[in-house]
């Protein structure tokens, strides 16, 4: 095993990032970068004020160090499905996290689709902050509710029987998910602001439990969806899929890319299949700092052709599609982040700078973590891509410890595709 991928090895050294250009401050930057112990670090207070020398040196080959990938909505990978593998949650979250680390996304949100409130009970706890390492994998932001307070009309692949909505205000998301399960294990949840009762319970929801809320599998008039943002949601989940199409008189949430706004935050799939390169185009230009790529991945990620579950749906993938068996309904993806980061590049013509940052710092932004992950900055988190030119990951990092096929082992509950 490299010595780099060993924690013990690196424990407590000075490592010297040379040769590269830094993602940093919203450019590409020929410089140094340093970490100790899981954490960039100072040079002036490194070298000057602790006279420390580096004990490490990393030759980056001119590559491009990049925060790691931030996927706040993955529902499911390598055959494991967050809201249905109640009897080995566990062993889901292990092996899903570091496959995830290994695809060079080293922080994500695990999303359970619309379900029971009792296996909100029984699998939240497990789906909970959790730090990354070699030995974790990616880092658990928290979990991502999407559902069941959503418009039946626009369910998507969620399961009809279990939308709910929220008359008695604040105490039916408590009911469905569990107050301390919200505060303890819960980063944000997707909610349809017209659904009853759920504009009056958002800012209760956020001030009493810390979550981001976020709109989505909703018919929201663009008039509902400025009132809850000025509620407080400043983020859109999967931005086109599973909302009111486009009308000149009422976009929808759509809509709300043309406000003034600018803190607002929009998921976007950019696996060629959920969303046509051309609306790609028109969301990055209208608000490109607002976009976060997210994957929306289920269970058949990185596996073969064949019949899978979504919750407790049955799903059907056939040629990098997922659809609801027996329909034409999309029932999320089966991309990771690389391949987003790439074709959201082709899509729109975004430089490198803006689809890395729209796979790190944006969705960061996005659930108010910027402060450790998702920038280069001093004193974040070390988890860093090297990338080449391509923006193909040559190395990964996770709190200053490289992550390889040697270091971090996992299974798949099938069989692979590769």
């Amino acid at each position: 095993m490299d010595k780099l991928a060993d924690p013990d090895y690196v424990k407590g050294k000075l490592i010297k990032f040379i040769n590269c250009r830094l993602l940093r401050n919203h450019k590409l930057v020929e410089d140094y970068l340093l970490i100790l112990d899981g954490v960039i670090q100072d040079p002036q207070v490194v070298f000057w004020d602790h006279l420390r020398r580096p004990d490490i040196y990393v030759d980056c080959k001119g590559g491009i160090i990049s925060p790691g990938y931030i996927d706040i909505q993955l529902n499911g990978s390598i055959g494991y499905d967050f809201s249905s593998d109640l009897d080995d949650i566990q062993e889901a979250v292990d092996n899903v996290s570091k496959a995830q680390l290994l695809m060079g996304v080293t922080s994500y949100c695990p999303t359970m689709v619309s379900s029971p409130s009792e296996k909100y009970h029984q699998i939240l706890p497990f789906l909970g902050p959790r730090a990354g390492s070699i030995e974790n994998g990616a880092e658990i932001i928290g979990a991502h509710v999407e559902g069941p307070f959503i418009n039946p009309e626009k369910k998507g692949a969620h399961d009809m029987r279990v939308l709910r909505d929220a008359k008695n205000g604040i105490n039916d998301f408590y009911d469905c998910y569990g107050k301390d399960n919200l505060i303890k294990y819960v980063k944000y949840a997707t909610v349809a602001s017209e659904i009853p009762g759920v504009m009056d319970s958002i800012e209760q929801l956020i001030e009493e439990t810390g979550i981001v809320v976020s709109q989505g599998h909703s018919l929201a008039t663009v008039q509902q969806a400025e009132t809850a943002f000025n509620k407080g949601i400043h983020l859109v989940t999967h931005m086109y899929n599973a909302m009111a199409t486009f009308h000149q008189r009422d976009p929808g949430i759509v809509g709300m890319l043309g406000s003034p706004h600018r803190d607002l935050f929009y998921g976007i799939i950019c696996d060629g299949i959920h969303v046509y390169p051309n609306s790609a185009k028109i969301a990055y230009y209208a608000h490109p700092r607002g976009a976060v790529l997210v994957t929306d991945a289920m269970c058949a990620q990185c596996l073969a052709n064949g019949d899978y579950n979504l919750g407790d749906m049955s799903v059907q993938v056939k040629d990098g599609s997922v659809y609801i068996t027996g329909t034409e309904t999309i029932a999320g993806s089966v991309a990771d982040m690389s391949e987003c980061v790439k074709k959201f590049v082709k899509f729109t013509n975004a430089t490198k700078i803006e689809a890395l940052e729209a796979a790190t710092l944006h969705p960061a932004q996005a659930l108010k973590i910027e402060h450790k992950k998702g920038t280069l900055n001093h004193f974040a988190d070390a988890d860093l891509l090297i990338l080449d030119d391509d923006l193909s990951i040559k190395r990964i990092f996770i709190s200053g410890v490289e992550a390889t096929k040697d270091s971090v082992k996992f299974h798949s509950k099938f069989q692979d595709k590769k």
